[in-house]
């Protein structure tokens, strides 16, 4: 049997979605950010915590986060999950809550994250920690290793800093009307060109914010999400790993990515061009340029001038990172539950300003490590079961 014969299409479905401190939120530790958000997104979904029997959890700073936050809310689920592959965990969750929920398994999926890197360190706080092959060359992780891919990017097909600097303007755009976005200033191409140089050929505008924040889904089967006021279903999903070291990924242009896309979306049954917006894990620009080409969105190398088009900005022909990414919106360390929380804002049609109109299909993915763990999900409305 194939994954997308045995992916439970359209049986489990988001029911509740909901952020907290983003930007700034001093005072809180990292677990409670990701309990008040677990309690918002309940709320959302119209349910409390006594009905959560799926705890999935990966905190920045605890590896037992799932022990510590099962404990904070006073349950005692069925199945904690506290996998941990990054950015891209949260997505991975996702997939386990879908599989575990049309097995019966569980009734109801709570997934949270929360981090106060910003208020507390000041600082980018990675879980990544310095190979002992890597580390004698001296190269900034994780910004090291997504520049070597950059470089290589350049290399093969001609893509430019211009292109690059285009999906961060496009990030901007998307943020200034977003009033939960962290930088909504509004910038140029000559200004993003201009910022200090990080690790060649990337600059601080070629990277993601460090901020607060905090996200939590709830999920559950889909003749139950019937009774919530919105319900989003996972049409498809699907995930792998590649590497963990840079130096070990086997090509530096093309991501895993092209891996769990395809599969995900023949899980949903659906193909690129039915897709009506996209979430990305933009921890850097290149990510963009690389997901988008190994998502099916444009054909290899054509990423950069893709994005340089305005195809992925407001007005575009594919809308990207709508809320502003982690390149404006936020980037509390991990991003990846970030993209689902937007994606079901814009299929319940609450984005305000920023929605996009008619949306039917959205795409979110998730990438962990230095491009070493990536995670796709298909979400719809109910009209596309």
């Amino acid at each position: 049997m194939s994954w997308a014969e045995a992916f439970p299409r359209g049986r489990s479905a988001v029911v509740g979605a909901a952020t907290f401190g983003l930007g700034e939120c001093p005072g809180h530790s990292a677990l409670e950010m990701a309990a008040e958000a677990g309690y918002r997104a309940l709320d959302d979904a119209g349910l409390t915590i006594d009905a959560v029997d799926g705890l999935f959890v990966a905190l920045p700073d605890d590896y037992l986060g799932g022990l510590a936050m099962a404990e904070y809310f006073g349950i005692s689920p069925a199945i904690v999950d506290n996998n941990r592959t990054g950015g891209s965990s949260f997505l991975c969750h996702a997939i386990h809550a879908a599989l575990a929920l049309d097995a019966g398994l569980i009734d109801v999926a709570l997934i949270t994250y929360g981090s106060n890197q910003r208020s507390n360190a000041g600082r980018l706080v990675s879980a990544l920690r310095a190979s002992p092959y890597e580390a004698p060359h001296g190269a900034r992780m994780p910004v090291g290793g997504y520049a070597l891919a950059a470089a290589r990017h350049m290399h093969e097909f001609g893509t430019s800093r211009e292109d690059l600097a285009h999906v961060a303007l496009a990030a901007r755009q998307w943020a200034a009307i977003n009033p939960e976005a962290f930088r909504r200033e509004p910038t140029t191409i000559d200004a993003l060109l201009g910022a200090r140089m990080i690790s060649t050929p990337l600059s601080v505008s070629d990277c993601c914010l460090v901020t607060d924040g905090a996200a939590a889904v709830v999920m559950t089967r889909m003749d139950r999400a019937r009774d919530t006021r919105a319900p989003i279903p996972l049409l498809g999903g699907a995930a792998t790993v590649t590497h963990k070291e840079i130096a070990a990924m086997p090509d530096l242009t093309t991501t895993g990515a092209a891996i769990s896309g395809p599969r995900a979306m023949a899980a949903a049954g659906i193909t690129p061009e039915a897709v009506d917006l996209v979430q990305l894990y933009d921890a850097f620009t290149i990510n963009t340029v690389l997901f988008l080409e190994d998502l099916g969105f444009c054909p290899k190398g054509e990423g950069g001038r893709f994005v340089a088009s305005g195809a992925i900005a407001p007005g575009g022909t594919l809308p990207v990172n709508t809320n502003g990414g982690g390149l404006s919106c936020n980037h509390p360390g991990m991003y990846g539950l970030f993209t689902m929380v937007e994606a079901v804002r814009q299929l319940r049609g609450e984005a305000g300003t920023r929605q996009v109109e008619g949306a039917e299909i959205a795409l979110s993915h998730g990438n962990g490590g230095v491009l070493s763990s990536q995670a796709t999900l298909v979400f719809g409305t109910e009209a596309t079961l």
